[in-house]
């Protein structure tokens, strides 16, 4: 797909994310003006010529010209929200420094848990899959304290766990 092939058959719009069809379908199923795309596993995919794209990834090569060479990062955690504000280009390493706080997560901070054999509040981080634990602490503000200065060290996005 190139740019000009894009804007010939979709138009997007940057403040709502949102891209519209600009032709119809023989068949009558996609008129001009209709939104395009249906959510899969959270994401908005859209068809064309028995091809799936991903609607963030089309929306960069609409605003810029290309496909993004790496990871595109939707900064709210929001997969189906492509507004041009809330995308920008990451590496797949920055991508995962800039997610959701796990559904499981039981302390309300991202790598804070309580570790029952010292009965301590553990702070850990994980940097390229690697598990580095930043101390035992008897108060949880000091373990969050610790985890959100590895936070700022390793260069994690200020909305990520939230």
């Amino acid at each position: 797909m190139t740019r000009k092939k894009l804007m010939s058959i979709l138009k997007y719009d940057k403040t709502t994310g949102a891209f519209y069809w600009k032709i119809n379908t023989k068949n009558g199923k996609r008129k001009i003006g209709d939104t395009a795309g249906t959510i899969t596993n959270g994401y908005i995919q859209i068809k064309y010529e028995k091809k799936n794209y991903l609607a963030h990834r089309l929306a960069w090569l609409y605003e810029t010209g290309s496909f993004p060479l790496e990871a595109i990062d939707h900064i709210n955690h929001s997969r189906y929200d492509n507004r041009w504000i809330n995308l920008r280009e990451v590496s797949y390493l920055k991508n995962g420094q800039n997610h959701s706080k796990h559904k499981d997560n039981s302390s309300g901070c991202t790598g804070v848990s309580w570790h029952k054999n010292n009965k301590k509040w553990q702070s850990f981080i994980i940097i390229k899959g690697e598990f580095i634990s930043l101390g035992s602490y008897d108060k949880f503000s000091c373990a969050v304290d610790a985890r959100k200065n590895a936070e700022v060290l390793y260069g994690f996005h200020t909305n990520h766990g939230k």
